[in-house]
């Protein structure tokens, strides 16, 4: 994922903090909490929590949504299958009908009962501009059929994508949401969230946001699911010398970023991660090598083609990563969603590291060195020069860039990587001024529907802001991706009927390069607490990301153990 980098009055703060949490084994310090009560987590704030508004996604403090806030659904990605949250049951009644009932007796966290005009409230939010607005492309109408009974009416079946919405949103409570304004949704910080969840807002600070267990929470009698840390303690990034040095002394419990060198301390007893051996990680998302369409060479398919045989993988899994993640399949998508690939298709199209290849490809396409100056020209004879472009601070990503950009030049493509700030790269790519990038923005969901939506949404806009970077244009393609919206959420062979469409274009054309499948960052300490996720004993998920308590990081807080 990133390195994750603090002004200096922070970073200082925050190694402060390290230095007080010595005393005494508690890492809060002058907090408090006690330390066999308290989980200590990293790995996810880049600063200061500042916000607690679940409408404004991913800009709130972690944990807003997922232990305070919560959604209709959870997703089971091992199983495929839908878990009943808030809802305690639905139907669909027909294909453009379904019928959602709440769970009796939930209440929010100031004592008002969850209702179904609580549903109908959120979703109706949608209608101003807020992050979910596109739900009302097909969203007909939705409201209270009762006090627990939500049913929602769309304009056209769109299952799929409906169902992404449905885990992976919070519902907001109606009595503090209805009358907010669009400015209201977008800037209120919303310094007391009021939520469902099993934790509720406990103190902040410039370096940390702190949460505590909601023992009024519906689920500990509903789901059987009794939260273990009776607080949880995020603290915000330093540096990764910082965060190693916690881990070392049992100041953190868990990390979730990209710490370089941990595989050299997961010794599988005191430290620990998902697996004992490489990638010791799970799979969280696909880096892609994104393409600026809009500018040649770039918009030629065969200098595409070219690009991706001159990636040599193995170097930078081997390099940057020490084997940490793995390299993606050419259709990018990740390894929970196999029976979505057309392995066949895959095995005749795809492409492997072939630095021969590559050069053939350029020059049978015409792309040769006319100046002399040891890179290849335009068929027009005009020179070109790339710049890849990496967030500042990025290291594994800085590196994997370097990688990348030194193996273009081998095959003669005048690439060099380059490393702006963060924020300013971000609107550079938005705004389509750019040449390449690396992105991840789409992670595992419940459906391969949000990956393809990330390459192919149509149409484009003046600004790109969350998906289809590249500005790639494919009607064909698109079509098909809304097709699969229309399958039912648990059809999977209908849906990889489509998805091998899909991919038919996808290899062909090659809008943006799958390189590796980012890790999920985990590691964890078991001198508190024990008893993690690992392909040996729980499945599940340990990571605080913003998603991933809807896929079943959640649980992960019930079933951790007080280590003996």
């Amino acid at each position: 994922m990133r390195f994750l980098r603090l002004p200096a009055v922070l970073a200082a703060a925050a190694l402060i903090a390290t230095a007080c949490s010595s005393e005494g084994g508690d890492s809060g310090g002058s907090e408090g909490y006690p330390r066999d009560e308290t989980l200590y987590t990293t790995g996810t704030a880049w600063g200061p929590p500042v916000n607690w508004n679940p409408i404004m996604r991913g800009q709130y403090a972690v944990g807003t949504f997922g232990l305070a806030y919560e959604p209709l659904f959870h997703y089971d990605p091992e199983e495929n299958e839908y878990v009943h949250w808030l809802a305690e049951s639905d139907e669909w009644t027909d294909e453009t009908t379904h019928v959602i009932t709440l769970r009796e007796g939930m209440t929010w966290s100031d004592g008002e009962p969850i209702v179904a005009q609580d549903v109908v409230t959120t979703i109706e939010l949608g209608q101003k501009d807020v992050s979910y607005s596109n739900i009302w492309n097909f969203i007909e109408g939705v409201e209270a059929t009762g006090d627990r009974e939500v049913t929602v009416t769309f304009s056209e079946s769109r299952p799929q994508e409906w169902m992404n919405w449905a885990y992976s949103n919070p519902i907001v409570p109606d009595h503090i949401w209805a009358d907010k304004d669009q400015q209201q949704l977008t800037d209120d910080p919303n310094e007391e969230p009021v939520g469902s969840g099993p934790y509720v807002y406990e103190t902040h600070a410039d370096d940390r946001m702190v949460w505590s267990r909601n023992d009024d929470w519906w689920g500990t009698e509903a789901l059987g699911l009794e939260m273990q840390p009776t607080y949880i303690v995020d603290i915000v990034n330093a540096s990764n010398e910082v965060t190693m040095n916690m881990i070392s002394n049992n100041e953190v419990d868990l990390s979730n970023n990209f710490l370089p060198g941990i595989d050299q301390m997961i010794d599988g007893q005191a430290i620990t991660s998902y697996y004992d051996g490489p990638p010791y990680m799970q799979s969280a998302n696909t880096a892609w090598l994104v393409l600026n369409h809009d500018r040649e060479p770039m918009n030629d398919v065969e200098f595409r083609k070219a690009l991706a045989h001159s990636v040599d993988m193995s170097a930078i899994i081997d390099g940057p990563y020490s084997n940490l993640v793995e390299a993606a399949n050419p259709t990018g998508l990740l390894p929970q969603w196999d029976a979505y690939i057309d392995h066949e298709l895959v095995a005749e199209e795809g492409y492997t590291y072939n630095a021969d290849e590559a050069v053939a490809l350029l020059e049978d396409a015409g792309y040769t060195d006319q100046d002399g100056d040891g890179f290849i020209d335009t068929p027009d004879g005009d020179p070109i020069e790339l710049t890849l472009q990496v967030p500042s601070g990025w290291t594994d990503w800085m590196e994997a860039a370097r990688v990348i950009a030194e193996n273009a030049q081998e095959v003669g493509i005048n690439l060099e990587a380059e490393f702006p700030d963060h924020d300013l790269l971000v609107e550079d790519r938005n705004s389509g001024e750019y040449d390449l990038v690396v992105n991840n923005d789409r992670q595992l969901s419940n459906t391969p529907w949000t990956y393809y939506d990330y390459l192919f949404q149509l149409p484009l806009r003046d600004q790109q802001t969350t998906v289809n970077f590249g500005r790639y244009e494919n009607e064909e393609a698109w079509d098909l991706v809304e097709e699969l919206a229309a399958v039912p959420a648990d059809d999977v062979e209908a849906a990889a009927e489509i998805t091998s469409k899909i991919q038919e274009i996808q290899l062909a054309e090659l809008p943006a390069i799958p390189l590796w499948y980012n890790g999920l960052w985990s590691q964890q300490t078991n001198t508190t607490w024990t008893n993690w996720p690992s392909d040996q004993g729980n499945p599940g998920y340990a990571t605080m990301w913003d998603g991933w308590f809807e896929l079943g990081a959640v649980r992960t807080l019930a079933e951790i153990e007080l280590a003996e």
